[in-house]
């Protein structure tokens, strides 16, 4: 960038179905992890800013919780929250599993992949109903035949509420340079909004709750439905430069908490540790972390909950 030319800035939302591969796009073209990734559908419960850099612009990307039919209040709070996240931004990316399209299609889809064509259709109304314009990036490319990626895209191309086309793989980065380049071109002309090398605006004592979340997601996701949170309630800097964080995991049945906990706590030591090593590369310095697990079976119908998460309580 020259001194001549112009600066750009705004912001990108990126809205798809659950595990669509969203966090992992937004990571993708951050160039650094700023959203959690697991293999639960429903991961991010929050929009994450994470900052791109191309070139002259500054994208502010939105990277949203997914997009499906809620149930309880707090599915609510999240949709809402995505869909707030598409009306603000200067651009909107509607990510889509081609592999579970494809999977319809060949009569080979199990639950969870109609589950996510019927959020793509229920996504796909509404924008329409918005008139919003979006760009289509299908996502997970790795494998299928260009042909048939091409007949995915006519067909939701032809609901009218596209202007561009993608196909990426945000796991091993093919094309997302392009679409990249794509949203800083879209970027409105302005100051940057955060300073060159940030590359996220959540809390520190967020992200280092999210962090340990997802380690507990990694670790028992096939025993342990959506039913944990993570609080950090202690984030003290110590004399020797070292960090001392406390966090309280909550769930909602005493059965959970002996999942989390595990045989001799095994299973928690596995999350604290796992945990504890990402945020001492990710804050570059020594990590000590102490985790309590809690039963508070009405912590998903909390204020302070969805404050905490930045949602709309009252939905």
């Amino acid at each position: 960038m020259t001194e001549t030319t112009p600066t750009r800035a705004g912001f990108a939302a990126i809205i798809g179905a659950p595990n669509a591969g969203k966090s992992t796009l937004t990571n993708r073209l951050v160039g650094a992890k700023v959203s959690i990734v697991t293999q639960k559908v429903q991961t991010t419960r929050f929009p994450v800013r994470g900052v791109a850099m191309h070139d002259n612009a500054q994208i502010v990307l939105v990277d949203t919780p997914g997009i499906f039919k809620p149930r309880r209040r707090l599915d609510r709070a999240m949709v809402r929250s995505a869909w707030a996240g598409a009306e603000d931004a200067e651009a909107v990316v509607h990510l889509v599993d081609v592999q579970a399209e494809l999977a319809v299609q060949d009569g080979t889809a199990k639950g969870a992949d109609k589950k996510a064509i019927e959020d793509v259709r229920s996504i796909v109304h509404g924008l329409q109903g918005a008139r919003r314009k979006a760009i289509l990036a299908l996502n997970k490319i790795d494998g299928v035949k260009r042909e048939r990626m091409l007949a995915v895209a006519k067909d939701l191309f032809d609901t009218g509420v596209y202007d561009e086309v993608f196909m990426i793989s945000a796991a091993t980065g093919a094309g997302v340079d392009d679409l990249k380049a794509r949203l800083a071109a879209l970027m409105p002309e302005g100051p940057w909004l955060y300073p060159e090398d940030q590359t996220a605006d959540l809390p520190v004592r967020l992200l280092a709750a999210e962090i340990t979340r997802e380690k507990i997601y990694l670790r028992v996701h096939e025993e342990l439905p959506y039913a944990a949170s993570v609080e950090t309630h202690a984030f003290e800097e110590r004399a020797d430069g070292s960090l001392r964080i406390e966090q309280t995991i909550l769930v909602e049945r005493e059965g959970q908490r002996a999942i989390i906990i595990g045989a001799n706590g095994q299973t928690l030591k596995w999350i604290g540790s796992a945990a504890r090593e990402e945020l001492t590369d990710l804050l570059e310095r020594k990590v000590h972390l102490f985790l309590h697990v809690k039963v508070r079976e009405t912590w998903a119908e909390e204020r302070g909950t969805y404050e905490g998460m930045g949602l709309d309580f009252d939905v």
